[in-house]
């Protein structure tokens, strides 16, 4: 590995700035927001300094830190976070669970208190939903387990605005609009806090590592993945960059394009996000902080804290141009593109190319020679060096000016020579946007045996029945390919999102020969804007009855996931279910033989669906011994009697038999609750099996549940010789609700009394005043005069007619109704 010199290493803040002659303290974390650095430390101070930035000769720069204010928050626990926000003029403080507010210059918490408790961890959504340009979003990993929360958080206030349940324990997390970057237990996750929709990316060890998720951009993350990878993440849950090595150890992670900087226990590393390779190596021990603040990188110790300082791009480049790295130096030219303004970039690049092309030139001492031939005289290293030189020489030009009126020309040539020199950029080549020339390519690809990237030419010319012909030749081993181990999986994922039904429903039988698992996914994996057209349910379900575990897929996919409520597919998987059931219980049933992932699947079925048969899968179970599966079935039925029996007498299952009745009483009123337990309950003391086991659940269950019961009712059903002691939690609950439900009614009667005396009072108010009725007055609804005295008369004054009011019951000249008198 050739170093690369990218960046220098200057101190900011020293001990003795820091902490003085204080023995007590260390530095817990930093924020830079422009000119202004932040510290927090172990001892809960935070420390304001100003930073002056001055740029040296050669292109780097040092800094000198100025201190201005510090203050105690007055806890015991260490500062764990600080995170600026500018457009509030507030500094977030994490301290002892706890995000307080604070000003960023005085460093005086806001006035009116406010602070958001119980946070682990927190982020700051850089790409917020809100809208609002007077307040930030804020992220946190809250205390409660498996949960994070969203709030806004403004200049005096905050406001919780979201909670989200998580599948694990959050550990880390990133934000970027909807999205949230999780590292939980075990694994990486994308979660829309919107919709509720979650990716799994790859899994993690927290006990092995420490995790990392740092958003790099706009919807993008990097991370710490397995094997010492610093893996990219889009919240789609792909990347579109390839990962970077970096030490086992690694315990943060910054980006300052085109690098990613690591820290571990002993050295900074620099990374090149273009072509992965490490550049720099700088040591550095005793390290715990490495963060990137807009483009400016910090690190620190315990005791300090200091700034990695980047060389100028171009800098960079001459550097590797000077090394003869011609390669290195054009791909970081390439990747300069985008932090140096359009005009800027292309009189340096078209310099570096040049000078790129002398050096290429000097190498091979092209000039000493007429023709290739004359140059390479049969020597097939140099023919191989010419050939890598056209090769990087039309890549570079492809996409200039220099190519307008040539682009088919050049891109045919550069296929040829991928092709023929077997090169990675062949498949990249035609993924992209190319002008490649059909017949002139395929012919060429076919000699030299590249058929999987024939099968891409013809895709890219919308010949995709070609190019899956093709493919599923060299899968069945009519021709030779092993570009892709996995091609057999690619075509499923290409027929998946292919836009072609004929396409599709010609290959179906043949993936699904090949592995039904993988297979039906041409079908379920479907964008579900596609599956409206040319893919009927019916007639996926019709071709599929020849594959038995595609179907089961199948239907599960309609049912859980497309959450289709059709009578059929729910009554279809479930019969597949109790035949896969009935085919894997033993000779000899045991009621205590391990529940079977399908027989969990069809219990849940039963239990959440209320779309299938009830009555024939009732017969298809009778005689079955699938007790708990019949339970539920009496229990759809409305059968409550017959289903605890079984579950209390057959199976002797009583935390079943509780569950059974909290399942079916799920947002029923509360009198239907009752009739369930008591139902269980008069299972429990009636005659059968297992007497002292069903007394001992009967106490349990009055005791766990006594608001679920009519103390009077159970008093009665209970046998003498029960000793108070022994239902004493149940006695106490039954008195306490009665005592409660009795002051209730009273407080009720009481503000009926008083509403009721109020309405008198209003009602002898209107009663005093009188009323003229005149020829002249008119009805303030049909502007009619009165023609007897009869009338109705509005607490605004206002009069109408007896048939007008009968039929329009609001006030005059008021939106809403009002009383008559």
């Amino acid at each position: 590995m050739m170093s690369t010199k990218a960046f220098t290493l200057v101190p900011a803040i020293e001990r003795e700035q820091l902490l003085g002659d204080r023995d007590r303290g260390s530095l817990e974390c930093v924020e830079c927001c422009g000119r202004n650095l932040y510290v927090g430390t172990s001892d809960c101070f935070v420390y304001h300094f100003l930073l002056e930035e001055k740029t040296l000769p050669g292109g780097s720069a040092t800094y000198t830190a100025t201190r201005q204010l510090h203050r105690h928050l007055g806890f015991k626990k260490a500062v764990s976070e600080l995170r600026a926000a500018s457009a509030l003029s507030r500094l977030l403080v994490l301290c002892d669970g706890c995000i307080s507010l604070v000003h960023m210059l005085s460093l005086e918490p806001v006035p009116s208190g406010a602070r958001i408790k119980g946070a682990t961890a927190f982020a700051l959504n850089e790409n917020p939903v809100s809208g609002d340009p007077f307040c930030v979003e804020v992220c946190i990993i809250s205390v409660k387990r498996r949960t994070i929360q969203v709030f806004l958080v403004y200049e005096d206030r905050v406001q919780i605005v979201r909670e989200v349940s998580t599948p694990e324990q959050p550990l880390a997390v990133a934000v970027d609009g909807h999205f949230l970057c999780l590292a939980l237990t075990t694994q990486y996750i994308i979660l829309n806090y919107s919709t509720g929709a979650a990716q799994d990316l790859f899994p993690f060890c927290s006990e092995e590592r420490r995790p990392i998720v740092k958003r790099i951009g706009r919807q993008e993350f990097l991370l710490a993945g397995p094997g010492g990878l610093g893996m990219f993440a889009t919240v789609a849950g792909i990347s579109q960059r390839a990962p970077v090595r970096w030490s086992e150890n690694v315990i943060g992670a910054a980006v300052c394009f085109p690098y990613v900087v690591a820290l571990d226990d002993e050295f900074i590393t620099v990374h090149s996000m273009l072509d992965q390779q490490q550049k720099q190596t700088l040591p550095f021990k005793e390290g715990h902080i490495l963060q990137d603040f807009e483009g400016r990188v910090i690190v620190a110790t315990s005791k300090g804290v200091y700034i990695l300082v980047p060389l100028p791009l171009e800098k960079q480049i001459q550097d590797l141009l000077a090394s003869r790295r011609v390669e290195e130096a054009l791909v970081l030219a390439k990747g300069a593109r985008r932090n140096i303004p359009k005009e800027k970039f292309q009189v340096m690049y078209r310099r570096i190319l040049l000078q790129a092309g002398f050096i290429q030139f000097a190498q091979l001492q092209f000039l000493e020679f007429a023709d290739l031939n004359q140059l390479t005289q049969g020597d097939q290293d140099k023919v191989a060096k010419c050939k890598r030189f056209l090769m990087s020489y039309l890549n570079e030009v492809r996409s200039t000016e220099v190519a307008n009126g040539y682009k088919e020309d050049i891109d045919t040539a550069l296929l040829k020579l991928y092709a023929e020199a077997d090169h990675d950029s062949l498949l990249d080549l035609l993924v992209t946007e190319n002008f490649c020339l059909l017949p002139d390519s395929a012919a060429w690809l076919e000699k030299h045996k590249k058929y999987f990237a024939l099968g891409l030419l013809y895709h890219y010319n919308h010949q995709d029945a070609a190019a899956v012909q093709l493919w599923v030749s060299i899968v069945n081993g009519d021709v030779q390919d092993s570009t892709r181990s996995d091609l057999y999986e690619y075509i499923v994922d290409f027929l998946t999102y292919s836009t072609d039904p004929d396409l599709v429903w010609r290959h179906a039988d043949w993936v699904l020969q090949r592995s039904q698992e993988v297979g039906v996914q041409v079908f379920t994996k479907r964008p579900l804007d596609e599956q409206q057209s040319g893919f009927n349910p019916d007639d996926i379900i019709s071709c599929l009855k020849k594959y038995p575990q595609a179907l089961v897929k199948y239907l599960e996919h309609l049912v859980t996931e497309r959450r289709l409520q059709k009578e059929e597919y729910h009554t279809h998987l479930a019969v597949l279910y109790l035949d896969e059931v009935l085919q894997q219980r033993p000779c000899t049933p045991d009621k205590d033989a391990e529940v079977t992932e399908t027989q969990a699947k069809l219990r849940r079925l039963l239990q959440e669906s209320d779309l299938y048969r009830v009555h024939f899968l009732m017969g298809e179970t009778r005689g079955a011994g699938l007790p708990l599966e019949s339970a539920i079935l009496h229990g759809k039925l409305e059968q409550h009697e017959e289903a605890l029996r079984i579950l209390v007498h057959e199976l002797a299952d009583f935390p079943a038999a509780e569950d059974y009745c909290l399942w079916r009483s799920e947002g029923r009123d509360p009198p239907y609750r009752q009739r369930l337990f008591h139902l269980l309950l008069a299972v429990y003391l009636g005659p059968g099996p297992a007497a002292p086991a069903r007394t001992v659940a009967a106490v349990d269950l009055l005791n766990r549940h006594a608001v679920e019961f009519d103390a009077a009712q159970v008093l009665q059903l209970l046998p003498g010789t029960w000793s108070v002691q022994l239902l004493r939690p149940f006695l106490m609950g039954a008195v306490r609700d009665s005592i409660h439900a009795r002051r209730t009614t009273q407080v009720a009667v009481g503000l009926a009394r008083s509403e009721n005396l109020i309405y008198k009072y209003d009602k002898m108010k209107l009663k005093g005043s009188s009323v003229r009725l005149s020829d002249k007055k008119l009805c303030q609804m049909c502007q009619n005069p009165f023609l007897e005295p009869v009338f109705i008369r509005y607490p605004n004054g206002g009069l109408v007619h007896t048939h007008c009011a009968a039929s329009r019951h609001t006030e005059p000249s008021s939106p809403s109704a009002g009383a008559r008198t």
